[in-house]
C-alpha cells in the first residue's frame, strides 16, 4: 500500500487513543511529510521551524510513545544516529550511502525468498529481520 493510501499518523494515533496536543500534531505533520529517515535533532529543527516553542524533549517523548505504539520504527545505521520512519505496512530493506548518509528503501521478493529458504535449511523460522546494505555510487554512475 502506498503512503497516500495509508492512514495518516494523526488518524493512527487517534485510533490508538493517543492524546493529540498542539506540539504532537506538528510532530506528526513533520513525520508524515518526511521522505527521509530523520534523527530527533533534525525532527526538532523541522518542528521548531513551524512551531518555535516545541522543545527537543517533547520530540524525544513523542518519538518514544509512537515507537511503543508501533507507529514508528527506529533505526540505528552505521553512523550511530537514531533515526525514525513511519512503520511500513509492507516490509522493506535499506541501502545506506556511506558517502552521503542518504537512506534508500527497497524491496526484493528474491531476497525475502532466499532468507526464508536459508532459515528453513538451518531449522529456523524468521520472526523479524532488517537488512541494511552500505553502499557507494559506482564509478562512472
Amino acid at each position: 500500500m502506498t503512503r497516500a493510501k495509508q492512514k495518516t499518523l494523526l488518524e493512527a494515533c487517534r485510533q490508538q487513543g493517543l492524546r493529540i496536543t498542539g506540539p504532537r500534531r506538528v510532530i506528526l505533520e513533520v513525520l508524515s511529510a518526511a521522505e527521509d529517515h530523520p534523527d530527533v535533532e533534525e525532527l526538532h529543527r523541522r518542528v521548531a521551524a513551524i512551531e518555535p516553542g516545541v522543545n527537543i524533549a517533547t520530540v524525544y517523548r513523542t518519538m518514544t510513545k509512537l515507537t511503543e505504539q508501533g507507529l514508528i520504527e527506529r533505526h540505528v545505521f552505521e553512523d550511530g544516529r537514531l533515526r525514525f520512519e513511519r512503520a511500513p505496512e509492507v516490509h522493506h530493506d535499506h541501502f545506506i550511502d556511506v558517502e552521503t548518509g542518504k537512506v534508500v528503501e527497497f524491496r526484493s521478493e528474491e531476497i525475502e525468498r532466499l532468507q526464508e529458504e536459508i532459515a528453513e535449511k538451518y531449522g529456523y523460522e524468521i520472526v523479524s529481520h532488517r537488512l541494511e546494505l552500505y553502499v557507494r555510487p559506482r564509478s562512472g554512475s
